[in-house]
């Protein structure tokens, strides 16, 4: 998932060097997406993990 953020932020910085900046705020707000995703599921991963035992 974090590799699908850094594509889409990728995708909208070079669609903003472009002059495309209806196409890069959208791939932006995308990437700003996935990432809060991957740092909730991160976040939840340790937690769990903190919990868990052997």
């Amino acid at each position: 998932m974090l590799y699908w953020t850094l594509v889409f932020l990728v995708v909208a910085l070079v669609a903003g060097l472009l002059g495309f900046g209806g196409v890069a705020s959208a791939f932006a707000g995308i990437a700003k997406i996935l990432f809060a995703v991957f740092i909730v599921l991160f976040l939840l991963s340790l937690i769990f993990g903190a919990f868990r035992t052997n």
